[in-house]
């Protein structure tokens, strides 16, 4: 496929996982490594395509603030594609317990797989639970698709309530819609409530008001929106590759740097070298 042509693959993406959408740009960012500008407009389009991929932001900002941002690009890949969140997570799981999860969350999921031996009740959102339920159903994992109307009745059952982030900043985090309703009757019912949020999708104060904007600024009505902002006042734990930690140090570890490049306003050619 032509560097360009992958771009645009890239581009108008939509249902893919993260970590494959974020392979596919590296490798449509390599054609632009002798053109710094044409890199920024690259990456700017990608992120305008996916607005609130914290991965993604995060690979095309360390891309543009590199010295080498081709070397860069695949580290991040490599990075993303050895995430030890969903083995940290594993562990922590309770024995035999039952947990709740919102939709099909990618990182989530393969911990419920490690695991095994809890029982998963998956609410509907965007119409990915079912999906989800099959797949753990053929790894032999207990689970079963709950819809949007027992969700009062599922997060009762759970011992955890397991919410996962696109994207996550200071105060608050990007999640499939349904993901807040769930963790304030968590709250209610006093049910933990931990955010799953896997390498590159804790961002920076800057970063992070560029993404949340975008989210607040989506002209479809809040009830119809795939995604929605929950606030980290409703999570008790956060978990990422280093582990839990409480919601006021989730984000002492982001590696996402600030590229201006991304942030409205910002107009500095990046630099990528081979």
């Amino acid at each position: 496929m032509h560097p360009i042509e992958r771009l645009r693959y890239v581009a108008r993406a939509s249902g893919a996982d993260q970590a494959l959408l974020v392979r596919e740009t590296a490798a449509a960012l390599s054609a632009f490594r002798d053109d710094p500008a044409g890199l920024v407009a690259a990456c700017r389009r990608v992120i305008e395509r996916h607005p609130t991929s914290g991965p993604l932001w995060w690979l095309c900002a360390r891309v543009l603030t590199a010295p080498d941002g081709h070397a860069e690009a695949w580290a991040a890949v490599d990075e993303l594609e050895a995430d030890r969140t969903p083995v940290e997570l594993a562990h922590a799981l309770p024995d035999g317990g039952t947990v709740c999860v919102i939709g099909w969350p990618e990182v989530t999921a393969e911990a419920l797989l490690r695991r095994g031996d809890v029982s998963v009740l998956a609410l509907d959102a965007a119409g990915e639970a079912a999906g989800l339920v099959r797949r753990l159903q053929r790894a032999d994992v207990d689970a079963q698709d709950v819809p949007a109307t027992g969700l009062a009745g599922a997060v009762a059952e759970a011992r955890v309530v397991l919410v996962e982030a696109v994207a996550m900043g200071p105060e608050a985090f990007v999640a499939v819609s349904g993901s807040l309703a769930a963790a304030v009757v968590a709250r209610h019912l006093e049910v933990p409530v931990w955010a799953v949020a896997g390498a590159g999708r804790r961002m920076p104060a800057t970063m992070w008001q560029a993404v949340a904007g975008r989210v607040e600024a989506d002209r479809v009505e809040p009830w119809l929106r795939d995604e929605e902002l929950v606030p980290l006042s409703l999570v008790d734990e956060v978990w990422g590759p280093s582990g839990s930690r409480p919601p006021s140090e989730a984000m002492a570890d982001t590696d996402c740097p600030v590229a201006p490049e991304l942030v409205a306003g910002g107009s500095a050619p990046g630099t990528f070298r081979a």
